[in-house]
């Protein structure tokens, strides 16, 4: 349930309402937009046979009942665009411009990820990422440098100022890789570790959530509503394929309905991963730009130095060259799209 308060009402009203709110046993969340502010109710609302008990309360504009489970992560909690700052200068979502993230599937040598860092922020990538824990299927295969890779990431921060994204894949490591990563990414296979989720809402910097291999998109908004109701609301969404039963083209199947499925739903930003998605350099550079006319706030590419010896998925990586020619691509499409939509909010204002 959200209770809309009225665009002039007095802190003292909103207190009220949140006051009642937790009389009745609810959890108040209180989102303060540039119009007006808007309260919303976690909890039983089967306590309360009406809107009445708000709706009554000075100050109160209307009452609704959301009727999808992900209250925090919809859209009727929050209408406006959620836009999250991973580093100073450094943000995604709303209107602000299209943010990629590049590097390698796994940190394999110093050398090897700083000279990446250089190539792919020369082309224009604004966050750098990397692997230092690998989830591998298959055991006896390269499964990350683990300290060592994030002391290599380090590094490269250090040498190219972009800020990083690595993946997390036991909360035992949480410490090492907070001292290292701006943002924490749960990988597909951890989206419904529900203790993982749970720890990473009490942390301070943002999480990109990969949909789960088989995931629904309820699911996956299911388990961002996990990490913001423990705390931690800022939130990047990533869709990079689901498993289908034709994997003989195509690694997953790169759901781009999802990406606007997901703007409807939700303030939360989606970015794709057009590397996972196809699983095959060939397909990488359509799947991005689909992906930037679909409306994604960003997307994540695999860059290797040398992809054909990779450690881990070389045969989706792109090489710097190939990177620095889709850089163009991408950012002009994304400026002719956004021209198109502010040329369509012209006219539907008119």
């Amino acid at each position: 349930m959200i209770v809309i308060m009225e665009p002039k009402a007095l802190e003292a009203e909103i207190d009220k309402v949140i006051q009642r709110a937790e009389e009745l046993g609810f959890q108040a969340i209180i989102n303060k937009g540039a119009i007006q502010t808007v309260v919303a109710l976690i909890g039983d609302e089967t306590k309360i046979s009406g809107s009445d008990l708000f709706e009554e309360l000075p100050g109160v504009h209307r009452v609704e009942r959301i009727q999808v489970p992900f209250r925090l992560a919809s859209r009727s909690t929050q209408y406006a665009d959620s836009v999250i700052e991973i580093a100073p200068g450094v943000k995604i979502g709303g209107q602000e411009d299209l943010l990629v993230m590049a590097g390698p599937c796994s940190v394999e040598t110093e050398d090897g990820i700083i000279q990446t860092a250089r190539a792919v922020k020369a082309a224009g990538a604004k966050v750098l990422r990397g692997g230092a824990f690998k989830p591998r299927t298959a055991p006896r295969t390269f499964e990350g440098l683990g300290e060592l890779g994030l002391r290599f990431l380090k590094q490269a921060k250090q040498e190219t100022g972009l800020p990083i994204v690595t993946e997390i894949m036991d909360l035992r490591d949480l410490d090492s890789i907070y001292d290292t990563t701006d943002i924490f990414q749960v990988g597909a296979r951890n989206m419904q570790n529900f203790s993982m989720l749970n720890e990473l809402g009490k942390v301070k910097k943002p999480i990109l959530l990969k949909r789960g291999m088989s995931a629904t998109i309820d699911e996956w908004l299911l388990a961002a509503e996990r990490i913001m109701h423990n705390g931690n609301s800022q939130i990047i969404l990533c869709e990079r394929g689901i498993r289908s039963f034709d994997a003989k083209y195509t690694r997953n199947v790169l759901d781009l309905a999802a990406i606007s499925v997901v703007k409807n739903l939700t303030h939360l930003p989606i970015i794709s991963d057009p590397s996972h998605g196809t699983g095959k350099t060939l397909y990488v550079r359509s799947m991005a730009l689909a992906s930037v006319a679909a409306g994604a706030h960003g997307l994540m590419i695999e860059v290797h130095p040398d992809p054909a010896n990779a450690l881990s998925d070389g045969p989706q990586s792109l090489n710097p060259k190939q990177f620095n020619e889709l850089m163009p691509e991408i950012k002009q499409l994304h400026s002719f799209m956004k021209d198109l939509h502010a040329r369509k909010e012209a006219t539907n204002v008119a």
